[in-house]
């Protein structure tokens, strides 16, 4: 039943922001010459391995060089910046959705490099299939700004970040509900929708 809500939606959402994707797809093609989309090699559950796309946001020369994004990036191009503000790199994963190899609400989906440092009890995240968002992404929702105070952020985020997001998506699958996956995915909007209101302010102030 889960898996047949998930890929109603998707589908739905798909058809209601495709024009927002094609915006974005000309804007990505016009401002930051490249590919429109770039694919990340994740782990699923069970271990899998599959692609999960986003609209590129930095230099097609740069993608690659390192696992993390730190704020201030300068791989991150203007409009990429924008884009992943209000979370629009995101909206491919729709497809992965579609497809299966991802949920709506669930734990984020590591790079196989973190993945292989996983302690046993910490492979069990393994178990549930990853999402877009759980209680995990919205405490980490600033992750770039978190990271950027750490003196080595690659540190900073495996021995810090990476066992608390664990901890925390452990602790949600095992306790889940439909009701709490519709308050999760609220609160993401909700998350997003503060942000943009704050940085308003910000400017009128």
């Amino acid at each position: 039943m889960r898996r047949l809500a998930d890929f109603l939606l998707a589908l739905l959402l798909i058809a209601v922001t495709f024009p927002i994707w094609i915006l974005v797809l000309l804007i990505v093609l016009v401002c930051s010459p490249g590919r429109p989309f770039f694919a990340h090699t994740r782990i699923g559950r069970g271990g899998k391995v599959f692609r999960l796309v986003k609209f590129r946001t930095m230099s097609s020369s740069k993608n690659g060089l390192m696992e993390l994004t730190v704020s201030g990036d300068q791989r991150v191009t203007r409009i990429g910046r924008l884009l992943r503000r209000f979370k629009l790199d995101e909206l491919p994963q729709l497809l992965d959705i579609l497809t299966g190899s991802m949920t709506f609400v669930g734990p984020r989906p590591e790079s196989p490099k973190y993945v292989a440092l996983y302690t046993p009890a910490q492979r069990e995240i393994l178990d549930y299939l990853p999402g877009l968002t759980d209680p995990a992404s919205l405490k980490y929702r600033f992750e770039e700004e978190i990271l950027a105070g750490f003196s080595d952020p690659e540190s900073g985020y495996l021995q810090t970040i990476l066992p608390d997001k664990i901890k925390l998506s452990l602790e949600y699958q095992k306790n889940r509900r439909l009701f709490s996956d519709i308050k999760i995915i609220g609160a993401t909007f909700a998350a997003i929708f503060r942000r943009r209101v704050g940085e308003r302010r910000l400017r009128d102030e």
